[in-house]
């Protein structure tokens, strides 16, 4: 059975879902929502969209779809998603899930309730760099894990409109780039649980109400220390989007350029593991991640699995975002 998907938001994040559903089989793009009618009709005919709705309520009405995906302002993400969730509609949910725990745990409730499939869009575990890091991991190639240095940083640019506003956005520059490398990095260490925050955080670079520049270290409860670089418009950064570099007891790993280096102690020397793939990458955020994204969520809902990453994985990662976001507030570490 062919799923029908519906589209929630017709910007940058909609267009790439909608090429994630045109790219994944057993899927097909049959509704978009977007209350601006240009937009709308613009999508529409970009991807040929048979239905278009002005409002999710209207989309789940129609019964016209399997699926939704919702792509717009983080303050919409809850409503849209309990909404859906409740009629028992499949959701994948753009990160962050939420602007706040207590949003994303009456999203969990009504996921567990309907039992409807919660995946949330921490896209660079789909990632094949990340993947072969990974890998390397369970290997036990690097040993112990003992600190971790990651990265979601904008070099020269930012974002504009609603991601700089904290009643649209909910936060800024850690709630949108600071987010992918909490996750990525807690990703390639175990899943650990977050046990202490300590952030400074402000806008420096832009007037904006919420950050433009971060700095977030996690102690997690398996001994490692994080520590996360976020910002938007920095004149620098050591890494690209979603680059994490990793400690280990025996050797060091690091995503983009994604390699080992493990040190041969009797022979005096570094050996360094390419892995193969391209760096600089060709793509910031390349498409193919996503559509991995997409596919995980089409066997999930088909399955009726638990998706990874979904309530779990989301709500570990706003929970460390609020502590963050609390301990600049009062300049004091925040026990989780």
């Amino acid at each position: 059975m062919t799923l029908k998907i519906a589209i929630i938001g017709t910007g940058n994040i909609g267009h790439i879902h909608a090429r994630a559903v045109q790219n994944t089989p057993g899927m097909a793009l049959n509704a978009v929502v977007d209350n601006q009618p240009d937009r709308l009709a613009a999508f529409a005919a970009e991807f040929q969209v048979p239905h278009q709705y002005a409002s999710v309520e209207e989309a789940l009405k129609s019964g016209s779809l399997d699926a939704m995906v919702i792509g717009v302002p983080n303050y919409l993400h809850a409503p849209f998603a309990i909404a859906a969730l409740k009629a028992r509609v499949p959701v994948l949910v753009e990160k962050p899930m939420a602007t706040s725990v207590i949003e994303a745990v009456e999203m969990a409730e009504k996921s567990y309730r309907s039992g409807a499939v919660l995946l949330v869009g921490h896209c660079w575990r789909f990632n094949k760099e990340v993947g072969w890091l990974k890998q390397q991991v369970q290997a036990d190639r690097l040993g112990k894990m003992i600190r971790t240095k990651s990265y979601g940083v904008h070099v020269h640019w930012g974002p504009e409109g609603w991601f700089t506003q904290k009643k649209f956005a909910g936060g800024g520059a850690l709630a949108d780039m600071g987010i992918h490398a909490i996750d990525t990095t807690r990703f390639l260490i175990g899943e650990p649980q977050p046990v202490s925050v300590y952030a400074r955080l402000g806008a420096f670079y832009k007037e904006y109400d919420v950050d433009d520049t971060g700095v977030t270290l996690i102690a997690w409860d398996n001994g490692v220390t994080s520590y996360i670089e976020s910002g938007w418009w920095q004149p620098h950064s050591d890494g690209p989007e979603a680059s994490t570099q990793l400690y280990g007891s025996t050797g060091f790993g690091q995503v983009s350029p994604t390699r080992l280096e493990l040190p041969n102690v009797k022979e005096m020397r570094v050996e360094v593991i390419d892995s193969g793939f391209p760096f600089p990458r060709l793509e910031s955020a390349p498409q193919a991640m996503y559509d991995a994204q997409m596919a995980c969520f089409a066997e999930c809902i088909r399955n009726n699995q638990t998706p990874v990453p979904g309530i779990q994985e989301g709500l570990v990662n706003l929970r460390i975002v609020e502590a963050a976001y609390k301990s600049a507030q009062t300049g004091k570490v925040v026990e989780l």
